[in-house]
């Protein structure tokens, strides 16, 4: 469904794949049509095109308000997958992702560099996540408040001290280029940041 959505909201949406071998292709027609094309990779089903069909208008109505803003996309997906799997909303929007999920996987096969963005993206997740850890080192990670206002408080003093370590790194990359020598030296600290991640 996440692949159908975004690609309909004009967004890529590229997760690192878990267990790929796992995962499954799809195509228009039936396997067996693609059986004597000598094909090295095959559709493991077909998409049902008449459910999208059926309900497109529901499906460009729910896409529609997640770009209106009418309500929040993690809330309409919430509602959604508290519906029966069986509603036909809920069908037809996991028939239509199979669509732009099986291009992402098949060009994730083929093409080395998306690999190589997505995980480079991943990293610098993993290296936000390692920086918000180590902040919030004390205690082990859990709030010792017992009011929810003591709480609030607790966390956005965490904030505030992440926001003033970023700046700091900011600042100080921000020099570090301003005091470059050479060209060469300035755009290599310049790559060197764009590889990397200022939170880290």
């Amino acid at each position: 469904m996440v692949f159908g959505v975004t690609h309909l909201l004009g967004i890529s949406y590229a997760p690192r794949i878990k267990k790929f071998r796992d995962q499954r292709l799809y195509s228009f027609e039936k396997r067996s049509n693609f059986k004597d094309l000598n094909y090295p990779i095959l559709p493991d089903g077909r998409i049902n095109t008449r459910i999208i069909a059926e309900n497109w208008d529901n499906i460009l109505r729910f896409v529609a308000t997640i770009k209106l803003k009418e309500t929040t996309a993690s809330q309409l997906f919430r509602r959604l997958s508290s519906y029966s799997h069986q509603h036909p909303l809920y069908r037809a929007l996991k028939e239509f992702g199979k669509i732009p999920k099986t291009l992402f996987l098949l060009n994730y096969i083929d093409d080395l560099e998306p690999r190589q963005a997505i995980e480079k993206q991943l990293n610098k997740l993993e290296s936000s996540n390692k920086f918000a850890d180590a902040v919030f080192y004390g205690n082990n990670q859990e709030f010792q408040q017992g009011t929810k206002e003591e709480q609030v408080i607790a966390e956005g003093c965490k904030r505030l001290i992440e926001n003033a370590i970023i700046c700091w790194n900011y600042l100080y990359l921000s020099q570090l280029i301003y005091d470059a020598e050479t060209e060469v030296q300035k755009q290599n600290i310049i790559q060197t940041i764009k590889n990397g991640s200022v939170v880290a």
